[in-house]
């Protein structure tokens, strides 16, 4: 089948292949037909390795299809499924999953298929990017990696739930835990950053400030709830004419620690500053001794949306159903793979194709 993989971390961009072969299901695992996937900023974060991963593999963790066959001790699904695919998802029985339970950190599921390569080219093991590795048409799959859903929702709206509408919804109501009334800015208006305006109007904030270097991308999040934006040089003067002192709750969805430091020097006292954005390992954050005690603000890390997929997935399905989610409005955003498909047919086995990230 085609796939489009990333051979090298010497160059900037995927290469389109013919000749990828998937693994047969083994036991509790299940193979998918991938119809829809989105380009999410972490693919680029493995192409520019701030995230690393094991080459030869193939990029793409947002995505959904239909299950085209099962392995040995399949239990929840059957051929024919419509499915989402989780690249974390939880094992139910460690202690993060079953004593502390936060499923987001289970690192038993993620850390086996992450480890077992996905793919094959000839005789050349091809991973999967976090165990997953959407961009291609076929894929095996942990049967708890493909969480089930209505066969009437689209593949493309379901594929969003797979990752960004997860992590940014997820950060404001479930690591945030915005309240009514509340202020709340949030740095970087990309796909992430946009759904997570979307949670904070969900969990009834008062004011929100869209922050971003580019103009198009402020007016955007003004559309999905955000009640007001500006630039980074602007954000002292906005802050202060919106809050006085500070907001109640940051929300930096960019993954860099110059806008981390943003986002904790602009709450108030005793404010909340969420990073969901993945940063380079070697990109410190420094804090002072004393602010830390005398401001006694909360910074906290949200991975996954700090979201249990089992259930969270639908959640946010059922939201988007109800009207309260915009999930078609943020399709423009993402690439479907239905249409890098056809731009496969297209192509011949040797070409390549940079990613295309549009926010």
């Amino acid at each position: 089948m085609k796939a489009a993989v990333l051979f090298s971390n010497d160059v900037d961009r995927l290469e389109v292949v013919d000749d990828i072969t998937i693994l047969d299901p083994g036991f509790q695992e299940v193979t998918v037909k991938i119809m829809a996937s989105g380009v999410c900023h972490s693919d680029l974060s493995i192409l520019n390795q701030t995230m690393p991963q094991t080459l030869p593999v193939v990029l793409g963790h947002e995505g959904a299809g239909v299950v085209t066959a099962v392995g040995d001790g399949v239990t929840r699904l059957a051929e024919g499924d419509h499915v989402i695919i989780a690249w974390t998802a939880p094992c139910g029985f460690c202690i993060n999953c079953a004593g502390r339970k936060r499923p987001e950190l289970c690192s038993t599921m993620y850390t086996t298929g992450a480890l077992t390569p996905r793919f094959r080219r000839g005789d050349t093991p091809v991973h999967g990017m976090s165990g997953t590795g959407t961009f291609c048409e076929e894929i095996t799959v942990q049967e708890r990696a493909a969480i089930a859903i209505d066969k009437d929702v689209p593949f493309d709206i379901a594929a969003l739930i797979g990752c960004g509408v997860t992590t940014g919804v997820g950060a404001a109501v479930n690591c945030a835990k915005v309240t009514p009334g509340s202020s709340v800015v949030v740095f970087g208006c990309g796909g992430v950053g946009i759904a997570a305006i979307q949670g904070a109007r969900l969990s009834g904030a008062s004011t929100i400030l869209a922050v971003d270097v580019v103009e198009q991308k402020r007016n955007l999040a003004l559309q999905f709830g955000a009640t007001h934006s500006c630039a980074p040089e602007d954000l002292e003067a906005v802050r202060a004419e919106l809050t006085g002192d500070g907001f109640d709750y940051a929300i930096e969805a960019i993954g860099l620690a110059k806008t981390m430091r943003m986002a904790w020097d602009t709450i108030r006292r005793g404010g909340t500053a969420c990073i969901v954005g993945a940063g380079r390992e070697e990109d410190s954050l420094v804090f002072s001794a004393f602010e830390v005690f005398f401001n006694e603000k909360t910074l906290v890390g949200s991975y996954y949306g700090s979201s249990d997929v089992r259930s969270d997935f639908h959640r946010f399905l059922r939201l988007w159903k109800a009207g309260q989610l915009d999930l078609e409005g943020m399709i423009s955003r993402r690439i479907a793979l239905e249409e890098v498909n056809g731009a496969f047919d297209a192509m011949e086995a040797g070409e390549v194709v940079r990613t295309v990230i549009n926010f």
